[in-house]
């Protein structure tokens, strides 16, 4: 009897410690989620010097990941004001995506910078936007249109309000005036 006892105590153990081992998993090997955590709807986000407003971010939707970067799905719009004063340029595109530690904003997908100051409008399909150093840059085609002229070319670098700005390998000029 005693034997059939501690035999019934062994079969246990083993069926227990069997079914216990198939629970446990190495979290490490586990897929970890990398989405984002936080999505937030209809954002408006106002960036100031010495309490006057220099840049206002819009988007429809934003997520922010775990390292504190963000990503605009729907596109945004920002504007850049002049100090102090009324909106001087404008950025609108259909993707944006920040690294939040370079403060760097990439922007995609029929991208259009206006200095309504000048009149004068970039378009592109890909843009780097350095909030820290307050310039744009892109190495893809840009089209460059003014009240005289469009002009083309690959790549550019321009202050962030699109009040200066260079065009690095020009491709063309069409002049827009009668003559």
């Amino acid at each position: 009897m005693l034997k059939a006892w501690m035999w019934g105590i062994m079969v246990a153990v083993v069926v227990l410690g069997t079914a216990c081992n198939e629970d446990l998993k190495d979290p490490d090997k586990d897929k970890k989620y990398s989405g984002p955590l936080i999505e937030n709807n209809n954002v408006i986000t106002l960036f100031s010097d010495s309490a006057k407003l220099v840049i206002k971010l819009q988007a429809p939707v934003q997520q922010e990941f775990e390292n504190g970067d963000g990503v605009f799905p729907k596109g945004l719009f920002v504007e850049f004001y002049e100090k102090p004063g009324p909106v001087s340029s404008t950025l609108k595109a259909n993707y944006g995506k920040q690294q939040r530690d370079k403060d760097l904003y990439l922007v995609r997908g029929n991208v259009v910078v206006e200095n309504l100051t000048k009149k004068e409008k970039l378009e592109t399909e890909e843009l780097y936007w350095n909030k820290r150093k307050a310039e744009i840059y892109t190495d893809k085609f840009v089209k460059i249109t003014t009240a005289e002229e469009v002009l083309m070319g690959q790549g550019l670098r321009a202050n962030q309000d699109f009040s200066q700005y260079r065009i690095l390998k020009p491709t063309g000029i069409i002049n827009l005036k009668e003559e």
